[in-house]
């Protein structure tokens, strides 16, 4: 989506691991539901992208049990800049995990979605995300008033593989990413996530259809951790994006 019609939902990386999660290498893949103690990630990220100026975008996550708060700022060139605030709630059990979110932002943004993921071995995962339709640039980079729907296992040896669809159902774009995401755990210190993804869709209803594919891979070692991303028609536009994250836990 463009600058007018696209929103930024985290919780949709967090929750379908996408993104590089709050936890450290070896550890859970959230925080304990008893964790008595404060656990943040720092991410700083450079954007760069084809007849676009380039973009930095510092977030902060703070966890604390199943509590988790965000504080982000994005900036390109003199274009556009943004600050953004969320809190996410983790509640888990055995066999279910179900992720309620907010967000709100300069620009009179706001936002929230719900996530469920349904059984342990073999899981189920299914999202929906709304919007107030303000202005952001979208930095989760698939649609966000949106259903999502998917499966997932962890009974190959050290891995947890998801396959996964975010589908637009308000806006009239007709856009779809669909995600493969496995996630290894190399070592008790070491973890490595892939991303890799398709897409078609709009822009907005009255803009042409354009197709894209990419990747995203994330390298975790103890308390730091490296992104790098690969995104054709990134945001259903007609521009290329590489992005690079580094990170840390503390």
């Amino acid at each position: 989506m463009n600058n007018k019609h696209t929103l930024l939902l985290p919780l949709l990386l967090v929750a379908f691991g996408a993104n590089a999660d709050a936890s450290r290498p070896g550890g859970a893949e959230q925080p304990a539901d008893d964790a008595s103690e404060w656990a943040f990630k720092l991410t700083p990220s450079y954007y760069a992208t084809s007849n676009q100026h380039s973009a930095v975008d510092v977030n902060l996550r703070a966890n604390h049990g199943p509590h988790a708060v965000w504080l982000g700022y994005y900036q390109r060139g003199s274009e556009f800049e943004q600050t953004r605030s969320g809190y996410e709630l983790t509640l888990a059990s055995d066999y279910a995990k179900l992720v309620p979110s907010f967000q709100w932002a300069s620009h009179g943004f706001a936002g929230g979605a719900v996530n469920l993921e349904l059984g342990s071995a073999v899981y189920a995962l299914l999202g929906l995300g709304r919007t107030n339709a303000k202005d952001y640039y979208n930095l989760n980079f698939d649609p966000n008033d949106s259903v999502v729907y998917g499966l997932g296992t962890r009974l190959l040896p050290s891995t947890n593989l998801s396959l996964y669809t975010v589908k637009d159902n308000r806006l009239h774009t007709e856009q779809v990413v669909t995600h493969v995401v496995a996630r290894y755990q190399a070592e008790q210190d070491q973890r490595l996530t892939l991303d890799l993804f398709e897409k078609h869709g709009r822009a907005s209803p009255d803009d042409p259809s354009v197709s894209g594919k990419g990747l995203a891979l994330t390298y975790d070692y103890q308390e730091v951790f490296v992104r790098l991303a690969r995104d054709h028609k990134v945001n259903f536009s007609l521009d290329n994006q590489t992005r690079i994250s580094l990170g840390m836990r503390f």
